[in-house]
């Protein structure tokens, strides 16, 4: 992967990565995020970070559940963000900011009343998952919800097969550093954070959390 583009490696499956999603977890990915997003926004007009949002699917469901909220969209894929552009609904232009990078795009003075990373941190080994969340957390106003959606332990022998193929797939398609299933929520108590919502779904395999 170029150095200059870390993380890009999804521009590879940019084309097809909603469409296998659905095929193999049907709508459950998505209900994940609208739980989360459901439950978790602040109301009014809050400053959201969404980082790592793919497609752009969640700008649309952000703004439908908060019309005033001011978004960034910070996505390290380029074809994904562009395809994220096409998302933003008719006359919401103003409110999104679409930025390519990383966490370590993030100004050292931007600050957000929620952070929210769908099936993204489920991607790094340990040690660059620490990394990352520790930059998340300094952009995150005090008390401000840490919404979560991505996959958990595996309860069963065929979400433990599931689980290994989607790594393999992924390692092989887009370099990413996991070679299984981080330890997001130690991770994220780690930095005092606490679940104070949670609802599973596709069997327990999937999980919609705000942290707090």
């Amino acid at each position: 992967m170029p150095p200059y583009l870390p993380d890009s490696g999804f521009d590879r499956v940019a084309a097809f990565y909603d469409p296998l999603a659905k095929l193999v977890y049907g709508r459950a990915l998505l209900a994940a995020q609208q739980a989360a997003l459901a439950v978790g926004l602040p109301a009014g007009a809050p400053r959201v970070l969404v980082i790592g949002g793919g497609t752009g699917w969640v700008l649309d469901e952000v703004l439908r559940q908060r019309p005033q909220a001011q978004v960034l969209y910070l996505e390290a894929s380029p074809r994904m963000l562009a395809r994220a552009r096409r998302q933003v609904p008719a006359g919401a232009s103003s409110q999104v900011e679409f930025r390519l990078g990383t966490e370590a795009a993030l100004d050292p003075a931007e600050r957000f009343e929620v952070i929210v990373t769908f099936f993204l941190l489920d991607l790094f080994e340990p040690g660059r998952l620490r990394q990352l969340v520790a930059r998340l957390q300094q952009a995150r106003q005090p008390n401000a919800p840490w919404l979560l959606a991505d996959f958990a332990t595996p309860r069963t022998w065929w979400q433990r097969g599931l689980l290994a193929a989607m790594y393999g797939f992924f390692r092989a398609t887009t370099g990413i550093s996991a070679r299984s299933l981080p330890p997001i929520h130690q991770t994220l108590g780690g930095l005092g954070l606490r679940p104070v919502q949670e609802q599973r779904f596709f069997g327990g395999m999937v999980e919609a959390v705000v942290w707090q």
